[in-house]
Formats: structure tokens, sequence, C-alpha cells
């Protein structure tokens, strides 16, 4: 489809680049920005200028901050032994609307994939190897070890890769739990596509990593 404008174009070209959205629902979208105050457009604009710019990423647990350390790292009352490792920030949010987690978490920033080129070195693994090994050399009596980690990870082929890999990297520690999400979450799933009240259950009802392998 031809555009009577260039401007107009590259905007739907834009528009068009993020995930979900054809070049029909990005055409909508910029029609719907012209017809509103030119101050709406900027204020949009200065938003996402400010996101890019601004946002950080908690020196703990790598999720999205606006601040050095995020709101739950920093949080007293949330369960400093119990680490639940996701894929991205976004499984960190559904998790926390489920209500049924109250420790911290650990972003790795993706999936082993080989086929896309994703090795455990571009991943948060090794950083989570060290924050393990350093709450388990208390410096103060502030300082709680951790005492599980929860990988919650999607069931697919890379989500049981990636959670071999982390199985395999922290077996120096001898008196960490680690533990995996019910099978509540189908085989396959991702987890930012689970329901509340599943993914909820599956953590309550996580089991033992190492009792994964027999159900297979």
């Amino acid at each position: 489809m031809e555009y009577p404008s260039q401007l107009l174009t590259h905007a739907v070209d834009e528009f068009a680049k993020l995930p979900g959205v054809g070049r029909k629902t990005a055409l909508r979208l910029v029609l719907h920005l012209l017809r509103q105050e030119p101050a709406r457009a900027l204020q949009l604009g200065e938003s996402l200028i400010r996101l890019r710019n601004e946002v950080k990423y908690c020196k703990v647990c790598h999720n999205i901050s606006d601040s050095d350390i995020c709101s739950i790292c920093g949080n007293p009352q949330r369960d400093a032994s119990t680490i639940c490792v996701v894929e991205n920030v976004k499984e960190v949010m559904v998790i926390e609307a489920t209500r049924q987690f109250g420790g911290l978490y650990h972003v790795l920033g993706g999936l082993i994939s080989p086929m896309d080129g994703i090795g455990p070195q571009q991943l948060q693994i090794d950083s989570l190897v060290e924050r393990i090994r350093r709450s388990q050399q208390p410096v103060s009596a502030k300082n709680q070890p951790i005492q599980e980690v929860i990988l919650a990870l999607s069931t697919t082929m890379e989500g049981d890769t990636t959670n071999f890999y982390i199985f395999r990297k922290l077996a120096e520690f001898s008196d960490l739990k680690i533990t995996t999400l019910a099978r509540g979450v189908a085989v396959g799933d991702e987890i930012e596509y689970a329901d509340e009240i599943t993914l909820g259950k599956s953590i309550l009802n996580r089991t033992l990593f190492t009792d994964s392998f027999a159900k297979k």
C-alpha cells in the first residue's frame, strides 16, 4: 500500500518493527496519533526517550528498575533465602501477579539457544552462581544465605536445556535446594502465557529438580 506522505510511511515503518504489530495495525496507531493534540504525541515521544535513556537494571537480580537496586531486592519483607530464576522481566511481572511468591528473583535475560547463537556466556548465569557464593559467606548477621533456587523457566527445549545447565553449575553448593515448577504448566508452554491460578499453584507445588528427571 502506498501512503500519501513519506513522513507517514516512515512512522508506519517504525511502528511495524514492534513485535506483534503488522503494517495495518501500525497505520491505525499512527493515524490515531495524528488525530490527537500535538502535546499528546510529544508526551508519548518523551516518555519513550526517557525510558530508553534513564531505565536501569538492578545490580542484584537484573530486573528493570528506576534505581541501582530494584524495589523487590530492596524490600526487607521479601524472603532473601529463596531465588526464583526467570528468563526475562516479563516473567517477574507474571509471577508477581499471582501473589504466591515472596522471595527474590534472578533474571537471566534469555535462554540457551545454540540455533539463535545464544550461549551461557550471553546470559546472567555466572552472576547467579556468584550471587549464591557470596550469600554462603555472610559478612554480617543481616546477610541471609540463599537456601533454595527455583528454576521457573518455560517448559520448552531451550528452557529445559537452560535448567539443566544451571543445575550442573550449582552442583558445587551441596546444601542448596534446587526446585522447578510443578507440571501444572504444560510441556512446551511459555511462562508469560500461563494463567495466574495455574502458575501460582505450580509455584506453591514446586518439586525438586532431580525429581523431574524421573518423570521424563
